[in-house]
């Protein structure tokens, strides 16, 4: 079954962030070094924790996994942003369109899933602790992890084969600099009620039912950690989380801002920045989040940048 017996549309147009053409080599640099920093940034801390043994850990086995969803998540839509500027040209075909809504929604239902495991780790490890070695045991995060790929993909692959049978008849331009699920609907002659209802049933149970995770991990959390007498071991407890909770506020406020603003706020402008902070900015930030406030993290990609450099010097 070919996708063109769906759809009159072969290709749609990416308006991206400015249609002023003095502003496309600023916009074009910008997003260069975000995401050059971005990818190696993301990169590194895989490598970072994949040779250092003393970071074989669950809390850093999902920290890894995270890195590497955000690598691939920038992946998926700025280089052909970049491209599209490079080459003074707006379009994205069908099938790249329908690429893109997939891998999206794949790699933000994976930020989601881990973001609530690692938030379960960090319960288990300071309101547990006596049980962390067989709660947290390797099967265990296994099973974890390959649950949380199997439902963002089987999410992800619903979302994408509904809107492969939508009729695209009138415009097909889309005021984003990528593709994304809403403006595409609106672009439809069909009937989009089935797609709809897959957003707001199905995509709104997989955001909810994990961030309530994580609340209530936090709330049991912040519960014991008060109950320790030791003002230096509530630092210690909440130094921990820090980083996670810090990473947790960004990607939930700018899913936030970008899916459930109020409506006068909707022009199309402010939410193809929104979404800027969503795509990009977020996977960007990451990696300095968990590098500057995990002492860990630091001395692990201490150690990997100087055997690089001691190696490059041989």
């Amino acid at each position: 079954m070919k996708m063109g017996n769906h759809t009159s549309a072969s290709q749609f147009i990416l308006l991206g962030l400015s249609s002023q053409p003095e502003k496309q080599e600023l916009i074009f640099g910008l997003f260069l070094l975000m995401y050059l920093v971005g990818a190696a940034g993301n990169l590194l801390i895989v490598l970072a924790i994949g040779s250092d043994s003393h970071l074989h850990m669950p809390m850093y086995f999902f920290l890894s996994n995270l890195s590497l969803v955000d690598f691939c998540f920038i992946s998926a839509t700025v280089p052909k942003m970049l491209m599209n500027i490079q080459t003074q040209t707006q379009s994205i075909s069908y099938s790249g369109c329908l690429a893109q809504i997939y891998f999206c929604i794949l790699l933000a239902n994976m930020d989601n899933f881990l973001l609530m495991a690692m938030a379960y780790d960090r319960y288990v490890a300071i309101c547990r602790p006596l049980h962390y070695s067989t709660t947290m045991s390797l099967a265990a995060y296994a099973l974890m992890l390959g649950s949380a790929w199997l439902l963002a993909n089987l999410h992800s692959l619903l979302h994408t084969l509904l809107m492969a049978q939508l009729d695209f008849c009138a415009s097909n331009v889309i005021p984003y600099f990528f593709c994304d699920l809403v403006p595409l609907l609106q672009l439809s002659c069909s009937n989009t009620l089935p797609n709809q209802l897959m957003i707001l049933l199905v995509g709104g149970l997989i955001v909810l039912i994990p961030f309530l995770g994580i609340l209530i991990s936090y709330v049991h959390i912040v519960s014991a950690v008060l109950k320790v007498p030791s003002a230096q071991g509530k630092q210690k407890a909440f130094s921990t989380c820090g980083s996670h909770l810090a990473v947790v506020i960004l990607f939930y406020g700018t899913i936030t801002g970008v899916y459930l603003s109020p409506s006068p706020s909707h022009a199309a402008d402010k939410d193809s920045l929104a979404s800027v902070m969503y795509m990009v900015v977020t996977p960007l930030l990451n990696p300095f989040i968990y590098c500057l406030r995990n002492k860990e993290m630091k001395g692990a990609l201490w150690k990997l940048v100087s055997v690089k450099v001691a190696f490059h010097g041989l």
